[in-house]
């Protein structure tokens, strides 16, 4: 996507000054009457998100004041940026504030997420404005980050019709390509040959074939690092189907195939020194003779039987066999990223992941990174008394458990089942989707904790 970043400013560029409601007033007192007058009467608060055009002598644009939230450096936020291209007219712009490396490299990234738009199906709006590149901020940062955020949110936003397990499939290839990974794909019956049988089962409904994708990327005598993403990519709920309501957005239920390729197009642009693998069950829940039924009882990859309490509580049953394979090699660490539950949304809202972690440093580096990258994220805990509901009278595991209550835990507990106690693990339960437009985050497919992760293997191994 274009970011309409440039390199120089020029004689006509216009100052872009960041105010907020505590500032306005200093910044007033040191301007000219003529100036303040023009402010008082446009009602300008400095309010974060607005703006105020200054007009010149002869009538022109002379400066743009934005209104941003009280912060340390006005300006070097997030999203302080991200209001401002659809905003603003034609014209080169160039942010009037003194930032650090740090603050400037984050206004850029919101103003380069500002530019994006899903125009698969839909001619986009084009943003006439451009942005001179803020002091020390870190280019390749910025455009590897509104990349990398940008490919999440296209795999998300695109229609079951569009993108199914092949797709996914495909998309994860050309990443592999673009960065010299290497790549296998297990399809359709030959899951079963390779002892993947509940990837098999969930997907062998559809007349799309189930698959594995598997990258592998970096120098073996690097760290292993493996990213899992749930890559459901419609889910009707199986035989025990959704209503109409709760199969609106299923298209987003592979949003955690989308944020694991998302952060290993991050790690490996960065080149961190990690030896990465990325594994993606690509399926669809469909419904016909022969979907997987209630009560069935499946053989797993790790060898455990699990009783299936509830076809539409799929996505665990394919993350178990995936993250069975990546225990295998026994990384330094597995992170997987799935839209895994509702409970998870009814106790923490959409905006919020839920993150589940078996090491508190490592889930300390994550809710730092979150807070860093503004993209936080909240551990709830592997609270072991409820294992005892994933009891199964007649198998070793019961998939969905009794009691109807702390659903997003007994998932992660479940999934726990498939990691070995001596790896580390992060498990995030995310929606993966903008239920309304903000500057910078338009409604719809989202990369939510994907920056949170990619600073924590920053910090790690950059």
């Amino acid at each position: 996507m274009p970011f309409r970043l440039v390199a120089k400013a020029t004689p006509k560029s216009i100052p872009l000054t960041p105010v907020s409601t505590a500032t306005l007033p200093g910044w007033l007192k040191g301007s000219d009457a003529r100036i303040a007058r023009w402010i008082g009467e446009s009602d300008f608060t400095a309010a974060p998100g607005t703006t105020c055009f200054l007009p010149d002598a002869d009538g022109g644009l002379a400066r743009v004041l934005f209104g941003v939230e009280e912060q340390e450096e006005p300006g070097g936020g997030l999203w302080d940026l991200a209001p401002l291209p659809a905003a603003l007219p034609k014209g080169r712009y160039y942010l009037d504030a003194e930032l650090s490396p740090a603050a400037a490299t984050s206004a850029a990234t919101g103003w380069a997420l500002a530019h994006y738009q899903f125009d698969k199906f839909k001619e986009k709006t084009s943003f006439k404005a451009e942005l001179v590149w803020p002091d020390g901020a870190d280019q390749d940062e910025v455009r590897r980050i509104a990349e990398a955020t940008g490919l999440a949110r296209d795999l998300i936003n695109r229609p079951a019709n569009d993108l199914g397990p092949e797709e996914l499939a495909d998309a994860a290839a050309e990443l592999a390509k673009a960065y010299k990974a290497k790549i296998e794909i297990i399809e359709g019956e030959a899951l079963l040959a390779g002892n993947f049988p509940m990837i098999h089962a969930v997907g062998r409904a559809a007349d799309r074939a189930p698959r594995l994708i598997d990258i592998r990327w970096g120098k073996k005598s690097h760290p292993k690092v493996t990213i899992v993403g749930k890559g459901v990519i419609f889910d009707s709920g199986g035989l025990d189907i959704k209503p109409a309501s709760g199969m609106l957005m299923m298209k987003k239920d592979m949003g955690g195939s989308a944020h694991a390729l998302g952060l290993a197009k991050l790690v490996m642009d960065a080149g961190l020194p990690v030896r990465l693998r990325v594994l993606v069950p690509a399926v669809e829940n469909a419904i016909s003779g022969n979907a997987f039924r209630p009560m069935d009882i499946l053989p797993s990859r790790k060898g455990l039987t699990v009783e299936v309490g509830n076809t539409d509580a799929e996505g665990r049953l394919v993350l178990a066999d995936a993250l069975t394979e990546a225990d295998s090699e026994a990384p330094e660490m597995i992170l997987d990223f799935a839209t895994l539950t509702g409970a998870a949304r009814v106790a923490l809202g959409t905006d919020l992941p839920a993150l589940f972690c078996n090491d508190d440093d490592l889930a300390a580096d994550l809710l730092e990174g979150g807070l860093e990258a503004r993209d936080a994220l909240w551990r709830l805990p592997l609270h072991k008394p409820y294992r005892d509901m994933l009891k199964s009278p007649n198998a070793d595991l019961s998939s969905t458990g009794s009691g109807g209550y702390g659903g997003a835990i007994t998932a992660a507990l479940f999934l726990e089942h498939f990691v070995s106690p001596e790896t580390r693990w992060a498990h995030v339960d995310v929606m993966a989707w903008n239920l309304k437009s903000r500057p910078g985050r338009p409604e719809g497919g989202e990369a939510m904790g994907m920056r949170a992760f990619y600073k924590m293997l920053r910090k790690r191994y950059g």
